[in-house]
């Protein structure tokens, strides 16, 4: 957990967008896992899985271009030659290779780039000046699996309802709860694992359970602190069992697609794409993607789709 100089609250919208996309830029790079996370006005929370994994040379590249997605002419050109020089060998290759790693694997680092990245941004961009961070963050050694782990998950998911933003952490968009319910990959593996261990378990019977889990940890917490109603809880628990209906998840999924999408059955957006593109002349279109739901419906989304005026 980190919080801001005098627990100021500096963080709107579009910061909390741009600190959640570092967030998944620097764990990418580091190579840690983010389980969950929940980013509030002067303060965020971060669960993160460390796994021990070897990094091949071009795994050390590919990380390392991560960090700067819209490189600058001198960033192209240092990315050039680290990999030349990786490719060449010898003690240069290898004194290389001992830097990336150092910043690689370690909770430390990955917080310390994360804070440091975002501090330039933010003070650069509200023509700011001085420390962003109050101190060092603080940090927690969780055993990696069963009761211990889902109860610091559901803590950090919770933060949104403690505070008297929601009553239903899907309802915040900032955590990683939402991103799961809204079915973005990395949230939804992550949500595997916090409620099975593993990540072969259905996005449906994950995102039932690990919500069942959500509202009872929150209705009848161990530290006598509720943070969730035990009549909504008690309904979601026994009455759907977890389960959100489509339309509660459509509503989620929506508020991460841009502008210009289209949604409906394969059919329909696969016949829209063919009207677009003769209307447009453009030969390659956007690619849909199926949306799962908790039922036996299935539905169809493609995103960027700009042109014609009726869409």
């Amino acid at each position: 957990m980190s919080r801001t100089v005098n627990g100021e609250a500096l963080f709107e919208t579009r910061e909390k967008e741009v600190l959640r996309k570092m967030i998944h830029q620097v764990a990418d790079f580091s190579g840690v896992e983010i389980l969950t996370y929940c980013l509030m006005n002067n303060h965020f929370h971060i669960l993160v899985r460390v796994p021990q994994v070897h990094v091949s040379d071009k795994e050390l590249m590919r990380r390392y271009r991560v960090l700067y997605p819209k490189p600058t002419i001198y960033e192209t050109a240092t990315a050039a030659i680290l990999q030349k020089k990786l490719k060449a060998g010898g003690d240069e290759a290898e004194a290389i290779r001992q830097r990336l790693l150092a910043r690689m694997g370690d909770v430390s680092a990955f917080m310390k780039t994360l804070k440091q990245r975002f501090s330039t941004w933010f003070n650069k961009t509200h023509d700011r000046y001085g420390p962003l961070w109050s101190d060092r963050f603080k940090s927690v050694l969780v055993e990696g699996e069963g009761n211990v782990l889902q109860t610091m998950a559901a803590y950090i998911d919770l933060n949104p309802v403690r505070a008297g933003i929601v009553e239903d952490p899907k309802d915040y968009r900032f955590c990683g709860y939402a991103e799961a319910v809204a079915g973005r990959r990395h949230a939804v593996r992550s949500l595997k694992f916090l409620t099975a261990g593993l990540y072969s378990i259905s996005w449906q019977e994950a995102l039932a359970q690990y919500r069942c889990m959500l509202f009872g940890k929150g209705a009848f917490p161990a530290d006598g602190k509720i943070s969730i109603d035990r009549s909504e809880a008690v309904r979601v628990m026994e009455k759907q069992q977890g389960v959100l209906p489509t339309y509660a998840l459509l509503r989620c999924r929506i508020r991460y697609l841009s502008e210009g999408a289209v949604l409906g059955s394969q059919e329909f957006v696969r016949g829209y794409l063919e009207h677009w593109k003769h209307s447009t002349g453009r030969k390659h279109p956007p690619k849909p993607r199926t949306i799962e739901t908790s039922d036996s419906d299935t539905m169809t989304v493609v995103k960027n789709v700009r042109g014609p005026a009726y869409l």
